[in-house]
């Protein structure tokens, strides 16, 4: 049943997963009009579960299949939409980042989208140190 009303459960989107949760607000049609579907995605953001580990000083390297991602005009960044996500992921601690790449995230920047060699290089690593 997908009937359409004047009212919906705004959600977001989650950067790292893609999975969309909900965040608490309402939207209302101005003009009440039965126009909404019952959740409606208005942007991006964390879920519960990422939110924590960026809290806790993580960036999350989000594998991306570059076959299938929109590819951004030269010199342009991977915008979330246009992000393939194959759903492997690893999080790095923000200053372990800093000095693996040798080079600095944003403050206030969760997740960089990455190919997959990148992946299998950190789990290389990981292998090679335990």
């Amino acid at each position: 049943m997908n009937e359409k009303s004047y009212v919906s459960l705004e959600q977001h989107v989650c950067l790292v997963c893609g999975v969309a949760f909900d965040t608490g607000n309402l939207l209302l049609d101005r003009r009440l009009r039965a126009s909404l579907e019952r959740h409606t995605a208005t942007g991006w953001g964390l879920c519960a579960e990422h939110q924590r580990m960026f809290d806790e000083g993580y960036v999350a390297l989000v594998e991306c299949d570059p076959q299938h991602s929109g590819l951004p005009a030269a010199g342009d960044k991977l915008k979330p939409e246009q992000a393939y996500r194959t759903g492997r992921l690893a999080h790095v601690r923000r200053e372990a980042f800093a000095r693996l790449f040798n080079v600095s995230v944003r403050e206030g920047q969760a997740c960089v989208f990455v190919d997959p060699e990148v992946i299998d290089w950190l789990h290389r690593i990981m292998e090679t140190t335990n």
